[in-house]
């Protein structure tokens, strides 16, 4: 099994980039920016990713994106991040950014994206992976500050797919920001959103509905409403899940007590993803690994998971079908 999903090719739908910084890449751009954290050592950080929920890991996410200041900055995050891609086989990876994150600190927006797209671009040509961009809004700020942020995001606009939601889920419902994602989508963006991981299945309801969304990110709690999984059963709505995130964050108590594979077994639109892996305790490939052990799940399963996220890309036709061409290679060498 482990061989099997070391080799497996992957593609990752949910993954912060910010959340890919890692505590001695942190302090190496502390250093080099004059930028002073509140923690002594690496091994400090790491003692502080003891989480008890969603906002006590945005607090310390938060802090740790202080150290991002210039372009290069960026690109080192990036590139680190892509280097990890290429040891977990992912093949192709849809990106989330919070651009507000650091426009609010007085980070230009054009630094934001090009230390970024610099590194996608030797991604591309130096390590063959494909990517997207997806600009994600911050819930716990205000609507109108959504839409500055669309509007400075326009002159970037070729560099980017889509448009998403995320930080704080609970008292922040999709309803919210309908006015920016409408706006978006009439100007061509792809919407997805997070619902459904801190806040009610409503959330998912209203994502689908208001935001036009293409995936959920999270959902595990559609289960909860059963109207709402049989909407997603027809529809096959991709779910973006995240499961050591959502252990780490207390959504579940064990990994083993995780409903993925119920979820799968409901014929959902299932993908595995690593969220914020820095904080989370592991990059794609240690997601699939572990969540394979703790749910007892089959190689059959693993292919399923990794078709789901081929077909839930917002990849072409073309490229999806080459991705799918390399799984029949895996299968034909695994599933014996």
């Amino acid at each position: 099994m482990e061989d099997a999903i070391r080799a497996l090719p992957k593609v990752e739908l949910h993954l912060h980039i910010e959340g890919s910084l890692e505590p001695e890449l942190m302090f190496a751009l502390a250093e080099r920016n004059g930028v002073e954290l509140p923690y002594a050592s690496v091994e400090d950080v790491r003692a502080a990713y003891d989480f008890s929920d969603l906002q006590s890991f945005l607090d310390i996410y938060y802090a740790g994106a202080q150290v991002l200041l210039k372009p290069q900055d960026f690109y080192d995050m990036t590139w680190a991040y892509l280097e990890q891609c290429r040891a977990d086989k992912v093949r192709h990876t849809e990106i989330f950014f919070d651009p507000q994150t650091h426009t609010d600190r007085g980070v230009p927006f054009e630094v934001v994206m090009e230390g970024i797209t610099s590194a996608l671009r030797d991604g591309k040509s130096q390590l063959g992976i494909s990517s997207h961009l997806i600009l994600c809004f911050l819930r716990h700020l205000s609507a109108d500050a959504a839409m500055v942020t669309y509007e400075q995001a326009l002159p970037w606009r070729e560099h980017f797919i889509g448009v998403g939601l995320d930080s704080s889920e609970q008292g922040h419902p999709p309803q919210k920001f309908q006015a920016v994602f409408e706006r978006a989508l009439a100007d061509g963006f792809l919407t997805v959103a997070h619902a459904g991981e801190e806040g009610p299945p409503d959330y998912i309801t209203q994502a689908l509905d208001l935001l036009k969304v293409s995936r959920i990110d999270h959902g595990v709690r559609c289960l909860e409403d059963p109207l709402l999984v049989r909407r997603l059963q027809k529809e096959q709505i991709p779910l973006t899940v995240c499961p050591l995130s959502n252990v780490k964050l207390c959504v579940f108590d064990t990994l083993e007590q995780h409903n993925l594979k119920t979820l799968m077994d409901a014929n959902l639109c299932v993908t595995i993803n690593s969220d914020d892996p820095s904080y989370f305790g592991g990059y794609i490939g240690q997601n699939y690994l572990e969540t394979a052990e703790a749910l007892d799940l089959s190689l059959k399963d693993i292919e399923t998971l990794a078709r789901n996220a081929v077909k839930a890309s917002f990849l072409d036709e073309g490229a999806q079908e080459d991705l799918q061409i390399q799984i029949d290679d895996w299968a034909e060498r695994y599933l014996v």
